[in-house]
C-alpha cells in the first residue's frame, strides 16, 4: 500500500474530498516535491499550505504513522525537515528530534484507482494490459518508447563504464570483452565473457601474424583443446596453445561452461570462437575502426570475415560437415551491432562529451530491423508499432524492467490505464 500512496501523492491523484490534517487543519498542495531515490525523506522541496501557512520542506509517506518509529526516524535529524507525514492509517503522532510534532494527513486512494491497480498488479495474466494498449493514444506510446530506449542505453552504458574503470579506460580492451561476451548469443554470454577476461587483447595482438595461433589461444583458453583427437588441425592447435600458454602464463577454462544443448549448429560455441578469431586476425583495434565508420554498411563489412578454411567443413572438432562458408549471418550480425556497437558508441559519446557519437548510436539502431523474439511479437500483436531495433530494444526494457517486476505503477501505460479506470470494465 505504501507504494500506492507514493504514486497517488506524486501524481496528485487525490479524491475530490478536501485535504485536511489529522487535527482538522486544511491542506493545500502547491507542489508535491521531487521523489527521492536515495536515503532520507521520500519527497523533497515540497510546497504545502497548512491552515493558510506556506511550508517548504520534505514529505515522508508510510502505511501507518507508527512506521515512523519502526524506521527510527524519531532519532534521525535528516527527518527534521519533514513538513507533512502522509499516512494510510493513523496510530501514532510522530515528532522531530527536538520533540515538536509533525503534521500528518490521511491520504485516501480513489476507489477507481484501487480497482485498476488490483486488476493490473494481481491478475494472473503475465501482461494484463495487452488487450487495452490500443486504447492509449499513439503519442503517449511513442514518448514512452523513447524513454524506455534511453533507459536501456543507460543500463548498458553503466556496464561499460564499470569495465572502463576496471581496465584503465582502455576502450579497445573493453570493446573486445563486450564483443566477445555477445558472441555467446544469450545462452553462452557469461562463458564468452570469462574467456575474454582470461585472455587479454594484448596477447592476441602480439600473435596477429598467425591465424592458427590466434585460434589456438582462444580455443585453448576456452578449454576446447583438452580432448584426445586424431584431427590434424586439432593437434596443430594443441601444440600451438601449449607453447603460447607458457609464453603468456595462461590458464584455460573448463569447456563444460559452454552450452551446446538446444543450440543451432551456426551458434555452436566452437564456430563462434572461430569467427571471433578471424576478426582479431584482420583487425588490431576494431573499435578504433568503428569510430571512424560513417554508415551501417561500413560497420557490417568489418564483421563479414570468414573463419579459417578448416571451418568451411566443420561446426566443431568432432567430425566434418558439408562444405559451407561460415561468415557471420545477417541476423547474428544485427544482434552484435545492437548489443555491442551501439552501446559502445553511446558510452564513448557520453564519456568523452561527444554527443555526435550518441546520435550515431541512435541512428544505427534505427537502421537495423527490429529483433525477432517473443517479447517483440507479443507487443506488436497488441498493437504497438515496431519500426526498427530501437523500438524492439525499448519493448525488451519494458518487459524486463516493468512487466516482469510488476512495476505497473511506474509504467506510463499503467498510468494511462489508471487514469481511464479500465478496472471498472473487468469482470
Amino acid at each position: 500500500m505504501e507504494r500506492l500512496l507514493h504514486y497517488v501523492w506524486k501524481y496528485k491523484l487525490y479524491t475530490a474530498t478536501p485535504l485536511i490534517t489529522t487535527e482538522g487543519r486544511p491542506v493545500q498542495v502547491i507542489d508535491p516535491g521531487m521523489q527521492n531515490t536515495d536515503a532520507g525523506p521520500d519527497f523533497f522541496n515540497a510546497k504545502i499550505k497548512i491552515d493558510g501557512t506556506l511550508w517548504v520542506g520534505s514529505v515522508e509517506i508510510h502505511d501507518k504513522s507508527s512506521d515512523w518509529l519502526l524506521h527510527h526516524h524519531d532519532t534521525d535529524k535528516a527527518y527534521d525537515c519533514v513538513i507533512l507525514h502522509i499516512i494510510g492509517f493513523n496510530d501514532f503522532q510522530p515528532v522531530r528530534t527536538n520533540g515538536n510534532p509533525i503534521p500528518q494527513m490521511l491520504l485516501t486512494v480513489p476507489e477507481n484507482i484501487l480497482r485498476s491497480i488490483d486488476w493490473l498488479l494481481y491478475r494472473e495474466a503475465a501482461l494484463p494490459c495487452l488487450d487495452h494498449i490500443t486504447g492509449i493514444a499513439p503519442l503517449h506510446i511513442a514518448c514512452w518508447m523513447e524513454a524506455l530506449l534511453s533507459e536501456r542505453l543507460e543500463r548498458k552504458t553503466h556496464d561499460i563504464f564499470l569495465l572502463l574503470d576496471a581496465y584503465q579506460t582502455d576502450w579497445n580492451e573493453v570493446f573486445y570483452i563486450t564483443l566477445t561476451r555477445n558472441f555467446g548469443f544469450g545462452v553462452n554470454n557469461d562463458a564468452f565473457e570469462r574467456l575474454a577476461k582470461s585472455l587479454p587483447l594484448r596477447c592476441i595482438q602480439k600473435q596477429r601474424n598467425s591465424h592458427s595461433q590466434i585460434e589456438a589461444m582462444l580455443f585453448g583458453q576456452a578449454g576446447m583443446l583438452e580432448e584426445e583427437n586424431d584431427d590434424h588441425y586439432y593437434r596443430l592447435l594443441q601444440r600451438e596453445y601449449d607453447f603460447l600458454r607458457h609464453k603468456f602464463g595462461l590458464s584455460p577454462m573448463e569447456d563444460f561452461v559452454f552450452k551446446n544443448l538446444r543450440t543451432r549448429p551456426v551458434n555452436f560455441p566452437y564456430l563462434k570462437v572461430a569467427q571471433l578469431a578471424a576478426l582479431w586476425v584482420r583487425y588490431d583495434t576494431l573499435f578504433s575502426a568503428i569510430l571512424e565508420a560513417r554508415s551501417t554498411g561500413e560497420i557490417k563489412k568489418y564483421f563479414r570475415i570468414p573463419p579459417s578454411g578448416y571451418w568451411e567443413t566443420h561446426y566443431h572438432f568432432r567430425y566434418a560437415s558439408p562444405r559451407k562458408e561460415k561468415t557471420i549471418g545477417e541476423n547474428a550480425l544485427n544482434i552484435l551491432l545492437i548489443n555491442t556497437v551501439v552501446p559502445m558508441l553511446f558510452a564513448y559519446g557520453l564519456h568523452n562529451k561527444r554527443p555526435e557519437y550518441c546520435e550515431r548510436a541512435t541512428r544505427l539502431l534505427e537502421s537495423i530491423p527490429p529483433e525477432k523474439n517473443t517479447i517483440v511479437t507479443t507487443f506488436y500483436n497488441a498493437g504497438i508499432t515496431v519500426r526498427h531495433a530501437g523500438d524492439s530494444q525499448a519493448l525488451i526494457q519494458l518487459k524486463r524492467e516493468y512487466c516482469e517486476k510488476k512495476k505497473c505503477l511506474y509504467c506510463r501505460i499503467g498510468f494511462r490505464m489508471l487514469k481511464t479506470t479500465i478496472g471498472q470494465k473487468t469482470v
